[in-house]
C-alpha cells in the first residue's frame, strides 16, 4: 500500500504520516528529512525547494517501487498537493502494482497558519515558512478531484 498525503503546510501531514507508519510492515519516507540531510543549508527559497524536491523524487522513484514490490507499505510524506506530484505518485504505485490511499487533510488556512507559527516558534521542524511563503505555496495547492481516480480518505480538523 502506498499512502499519500495531501494538505497545506502545517495541516498535519507529518503527524498523520507518523501514525500511519506505526502499522506493521510500513515505513515512512519523509521528503523534509531527506531534503534536510541531502541539501542542508541549500534551501532558502521556494524556488530552491522546487528544484531539490524534483531531484529527490527522480532519485527515489525506483527505490520506492522496489520497496512496495517487496511487500512493505510506504507512507510517502511528500506533499500530494498538485496534479504533477500526484501523477508522480500514481506512477510509483502503478509500477509497483500496489494499492494506494490518498489522505486529504482538509484544514483551513487560519488553522494551518496558527500551527505554522507555533511550529516555527518551537524550532521543531527542518524548515520554517513565513505567512507570505504559506500564501505563495498555497496558491499552487489543488485538492484531489474525483476524476483523478484516487481512493481518497478525507481528514478534517
Amino acid at each position: 500500500m502506498l499512502h499519500m498525503l495531501c494538505g497545506k503546510i502545517a495541516s498535519g501531514k507529518s503527524t498523520l504520516a507518523a501514525e500511519l507508519g506505526g502499522h506493521p510492515r510500513t515505513i515512512v519516507v519523509s521528503e523534509d528529512d531527506w531534503l534536510a540531510r541531502l541539501y542542508a543549508g541549500e534551501i532558502s527559497s521556494v524556488h530552491d525547494y522546487v528544484r531539490y524536491s524534483a531531484r529527490l523524487r527522480d532519485a527515489m522513484t525506483s527505490h520506492l517501487v522496489d520497496i512496495l514490490r517487496a511487500g512493505t507499505s510506504i507512507v510517502l510524506d511528500f506533499p500530494a498537493n498538485t496534479l504533477a506530484n500526484r501523477a508522480w505518485m500514481r506512477a510509483v504505485f502503478e509500477k509497483a502494482d500496489a494499492t494506494h490511499q490518498l489522505h486529504y487533510l482538509d484544514v483551513s488556512d487560519e488553522v494551518c497558519k496558527a500551527r505554522l507559527r507555533a511550529r516555527n516558534a518551537s524550532g521543531s521542524h527542518h524548515f520554517a515558512a513565513s505567512d507570505a511563503e504559506f500564501d505563495l505555496i498555497t496558491r499552487y495547492f489543488m485538492a484531489p478531484r474525483p476524476d483523478e481516480g484516487f481512493e481518497v480518505i478525507v481528514h478534517r480538523s
